[in-house]
């Protein structure tokens, strides 16, 4: 690990609360806590109270919150005009409305599965997923084998999307650089839920095929370009071999990057050590709001 150029980090975590995604970021955030002091840096934990930014310490400040806590924390930030590592707002903001994000992808010419809001879904062929427009960590995913969609979630609040079975892949991306892409290694078509994600998590694997992970990796950094990544990003697709089909399916710009996230499994495959990952996640000299 390097220790050139020590640096006191804040690492603001998440508030106490009884959701499942508080529990996993706040675990991370002490994770990369014990990482960054193992490096030499002072390193500290303060949970994330929006009223309280002005008196956050002096220093480096890492955001290490689940997404809908995100939200608010760059907002917060943004408005008090607070340096961070961590996701601009503007871009948070993209890519977790879903339909906002499948909207901007097919606008640059990327592959994705057929999307539209659940009310407006009538084009959709069944079997069909149903997923919440703004959520993180595939909670509330459905897949639907029959009609007709439930009518408590034909609202503007879900949205609709086409079914493609296939290869489900996933690259890290920080500061303009790719790492290599995994596959997750789940049968095809079972869906890669909150409760596969985080208690029987699926083996993964460095992609084996070559022109396969060229072509992820390069369609990754287009869209991390276009949807102004500018700190770390994890970026999923599902490949379809039969008809040659890679198909966008979420950029998670405020993902995990512990030690054990797939984030860092990516850049570590393609040689970007863990020294050199957590200094891009702190580097002040390209941190938000400067």
């Amino acid at each position: 690990m390097w220790i050139a150029d020590a640096v006191n980090v804040t690492v603001l975590c998440e508030p106490w609360r009884l959701h499942p995604l508080a529990w996993i970021h706040r675990i991370e955030a002490r994770s990369i806590v014990t990482e960054l002091e193992r490096a030499g840096h002072a390193a500290r934990l303060v949970r994330f109270r929006a009223s309280r930014i002005a008196s956050l310490p002096p220093g480096s400040l890492l955001l290490r919150v689940s997404d809908p806590v995100m939200l608010q924390a760059t907002h917060a930030l943004t408005l008090a005009a607070r340096p961070y590592s961590g996701p601009a707002a503007a871009v948070l903001e993209c890519s977790y409305d879903k339909h906002e994000a499948f909207r901007v992808a097919m606008a640059h010419g990327i592959a994705c599965p057929a999307t539209a809001l659940a009310a407006q879904a009538g084009a959709i062929p069944f079997p069909l997923v149903l997923k919440p427009r703004r959520g993180s960590d595939s909670i509330g995913v459905k897949v639907l084998r029959s009609a007709p969609i439930p009518n408590r979630l034909l609202t503007d609040e879900h949205i609709a999307q086409e079914y493609v079975r296939g290869t489900e892949l996933t690259i890290g991306v920080i500061r303009g650089q790719a790492g290599r892409p995994l596959r997750i290694l789940l049968p095809e078509g079972t869906p890669y839920s909150f409760i596969r994600k985080y208690l029987f998590p699926p083996a993964r694997e460095a992609l084996r095929d070559d022109l396969l992970a060229a072509r992820v990796r390069d369609t990754a950094l287009r869209i991390a370009r276009f949807f102004g990544i500018n700190w770390a990003a994890r970026i999923d697709f599902i490949y379809d071999a039969r008809h040659d089909r890679l198909c966008f399916l979420e950029c998670d710009a405020a993902p995990l990057v512990g030690p054990a996230s797939a984030f860092a499994a990516s850049l570590a495959a393609a040689g970007i050590t863990r020294a050199e990952q957590l200094r891009l996640l702190i580097d002040d000299s390209n941190c938000t709001n400067p």
